[in-house]
Formats: structure tokens, sequence, C-alpha cells
């Protein structure tokens, strides 16, 4: 179930026979929207179609819940954007709120239905807001003077008007506001990101651009020398780019997370590194990062300013993968980036601040799992790659969603929910340096067969392989 995405180009003809491909999704499309008038209205009808119930929010108007529905009238829109919200059925109290933007070619229900950010909403009771172009190159503006300044006009105000309506009429918690979005929608992620620092408290981009990079003065939506890589700048000049959003900010910046295939033909690669170049100067980091680890084969992750799940800046280059991303499982490693899912460690932004972070570990572990239809088995290799022994062990991580420990070896198992437990045994205990130890479980799944992504010994983290 893949989605192909397509070349952000501006021939009319050629754009909306390429939009008729996109509207494949990667995943089961959910029920179709219904329209939402303005707050001041009464709220539509309902239907077993559409959902079954309804959340009444701060304004006390029963507002819908768990299905796309279009919000029209919620404030300011020179561009004039479409507004998609999906609320869960189990919103939380002062919810989270997640802008998630297309690609070039997509609207906001093709973006709603072919990623998994409102299965992650079922989840953890976060409202996602999808924004929808209507020019018609179906590409954000990320490259007009107006867009690229605070207040300054076009899709950028569009959008926060659709956090701002989010936020009064569901009561939202304004310091947990996060975007992310593919292609033009990852260029529009670093543009809102340098445009309101004190709206978002953190983005992810999958495949774009830094901000400031499509930046053009004649009217043109398309900037060959950025899309082709060769535009490259100091970190500080590609800082002052963002700092020049909004002028006088001294607050704190949004964390990022990058994400790039080596052999994107659309966007290409090296806009990654300068990418990175720009949020780490943004944020007044080394270019060094503080951790390197590879979470799944052909990944390298690289963190800036601190070593756990919420670093200032974190990028993630995929070895081989062209320009369709996410993919499946991708998008829960932005939640947890988030922190929406309640679990890594917090660090620097708006919000709430910095928190412990565990400490770089002399270990290294690789795992397999072999499944069938409702069990697996995973074998699980930790090797010491320190310079005096481990003598006594525990290795702790967390099960995907779905999986439950029902036997081990090699090691005693302590579940506590997903997280789990592995604890040496009397016989392999001890661990030389260079040596390894090789221990195992079974599991039950029910559906998810994936092998855990992080492992920490004795409380450092491991690098995975």
């Amino acid at each position: 179930m893949t989605r192909r995405t397509p070349r952000p180009v501006l021939l009319g003809a050629f754009l909306a026979a390429l939009a008729l491909v996109l509207a494949v999704p990667l995943l089961p499309a959910r029920p179709a929207a219904a329209a939402v008038p303005p707050a001041s209205a009464p709220p539509p009808a309902r239907t077993a179609a559409t959902a079954t119930t309804a959340t009444t929010t701060s304004a006390g108007v029963s507002a819908p819940a768990a299905a796309l529905t279009e919000v029209t009238n919620f404030g300011s829109n020179p561009s004039n954007l479409r507004m998609y919200v999906y609320v869960p059925d189990s919103v939380t109290a002062r919810p989270a709120v997640l802008v998630a933007v297309h690609y070039c070619g997509g609207s906001g229900p093709v973006f709603h239905s072919g990623t998994e950010f409102a299965s992650l909403a079922d989840r953890y009771g976060f409202i996602v807001v999808y924004p929808s172009v209507t020019r018609s190159s179906k590409c954000f503006d990320v490259s007009s003077p107006q867009a690229l300044r605070r207040g300054g006009g076009s899709d950028p105000v569009g959008i926060k008007s659709m956090v701002d309506w989010v936020t009064r009429t569901y009561g939202a918690d304004t310091g947990r506001t996060y975007v992310t979005g593919a292609s033009s929608g990852a260029m529009m992620t670093n543009v809102l990101l340098g445009d309101y620092p004190d709206v978002f408290a953190a983005g992810a981009a999958f495949a774009g651009v830094p901000f400031g990079c499509f930046a053009t003065t004649d009217g043109s939506e398309w900037n060959s020398a950025c899309a082709n890589g060769t535009v490259s700048r100091t970190p500080q000049q590609w800082g002052d780019l963002v700092r020049a959003a909004y002028p006088g900010y001294t607050g704190a910046r949004p964390r990022m997370q990058l994400w790039h295939g080596t052999e994107d033909a659309v966007l290409r690669y090296p806009n990654f590194g300068e990418e990175v170049k720009q949020w780490t100067n943004a944020h007044g980091l080394s270019q060094t990062p503080a951790r390197t680890d590879s979470p799944q084969s052909g990944w390298t992750r690289t963190r800036y300013g601190s070593t756990g799940d919420q670093a200032a800046v974190e990028a993630i280059s995929l070895q081989g993968v062209g320009h369709n991303v996410p993919t499946g499982g991708m998008a829960a490693r932005v939640i947890t980036f988030f922190g929406l899912d309640g679990g890594g460690e917090p660090g620097p932004g708006p919000g709430p601040g910095p928190g412990p972070e565990p400490q770089p570990g002399t270990c290294r572990v690789s795992v397999t799992t072999n499944a069938w239809n409702t069990g697996l088995t995973a074998s699980v290799t930790l090797t010491n790659t320190g310079t005096s022994a481990v003598n006594g062990w525990k290795l702790s991580f967390t099960l995907p969603p779905g999986q439950t420990i029902t036997s081990g070896w090699g090691a005693t198992y302590t579940p506590s929910g997903s997280a789990v437990t592995a604890t040496s045994l009397t016989y392999n205990g001890t661990i030389e340096p260079g040596a390894g130890v090789t221990i195992g479980y079974q599991a039950g799944h029910t559906g998810s067969s994936a092998a855990p992504t992080a492992f920490a010994l004795n409380g450092a983290d491991c690098a995975v392989v």
C-alpha cells in the first residue's frame, strides 16, 4: 500500500492528471466528511455513516467527532485554503493539536486517508487539522515574500487561523501544537516553524527543504535550484533566514524532526543537510550530533542538543529511499518525537522544559523476529562495546503496540504493559568487553510483528543495528 508522490510541476493540465493518480490512499479511507458551519451556528446532523458521538466544545457547541469534517469561516484566510479537522471519540481534556500538511497535488482528505495520523489520534486523544490547497497547483505557498514572514499573508496565515479555531472550539492546549507534512507539506512545516515559533512546539518534515530555500520574487511557486539541491548556505545564513521571519523574537525555538531519502529525485537529498544546518543554528547548537544510531535497517538517525527521544533536532536519513515518505510506522515515530504518546524524554522548546536525558551507553543490540498469524519469536543479541566487563545486567525495551510477551529464554522477563525488563541469569550475568549474549522471547500480537526499536542496558541507551 504505497502512495506515489508527484513531482511538483506547475503545468495545470499535467497537475490535474497527476492529482487523479495521487488520490489512491495508503490506508483504507475513513468515513466521508461532513460540512461544519461557523461555531456560532447549530451543529450538523450526525449519521451512522459519519460518526456516532459528538463532543461539547468550550463554546457550548456540540462539535463533530470521529469523522473527517470540513470547517468553514474559521478566520483570516487570504489564500482560500480549506480546513478539515479530525476529532477522535476519545479526545482528551485540553487536547494537543497536530496540523498535517499534504504534498503537491494532494488534499487534506487524501492526506487524512493516506497517512496514519488519524488512527494515532484515536489512540492518544489529540486533534488533527488537515489544511487543503485550492489553487490549481495544489502546492502550498512556501516561496512568496508574504509566506516567509509572520503575519505576511498567504497560506501560513490561514493555517494559523485553523489552529486558533481549534484552540477556541475545543479548549486545546496552546503549549502542545505541532505540525508535520510531506514534500510541499514538509516545506510548509519549515515555514510555519519559522513564521510562528511561539505557536508550534515542534515539527516533523518528510522530504522537505529549509525555510527560505524555495523563495522567489517573480510569483513563481517553483525554485529549481533549491529542488535540485544546489542551494548551500552556512548554518548562520540559514539560521538568519529563520530569525528574520519574526524579527525581535527571543523565545524558545520549536524542535524539529527531519526525514529524507538518499534517492529523492524531486527534492534532492542535499536539502536534508541544509535543513540540519538551519535548525541546529536556530537552536544555537553544534553541527556535531550528540548521538548517532540506526533505529532500523537503512536508517541513520542523528540527534542534536540531547540524546533522548525529544532532542532539539532529530534527523533520519533513509538509505535507498526516494520521495515516497512517510511510509508505515514513521508517523508513530513522529508522535513519539512530539511526546504525544506519553513516552520519550522531553527536550527544549515551547511548553514543558527539558528533562533528564539517558546517557549514551557502551552496548549494541541486534534483534530479529519471526512471525505467524497471531504470534512471533524474537532473538536479541546484546554486545558489550565498552572497555570493562558488565557484571549483572538489565535490558529494557518497549514492545510495539499490540504485542504481549508469553514466554522467554536467556533472561527473566518482567513485563509492565508494553514496557519489558529482561534481567540476566546466573550463567550469563557477566559480559566481557567485545563479547555478547543472545536471549529471546515469544509474544502474541494483534497485527504488528515489528521488533522493538530502542534498548537500554542498566539505564543507558544502546545502539540498535
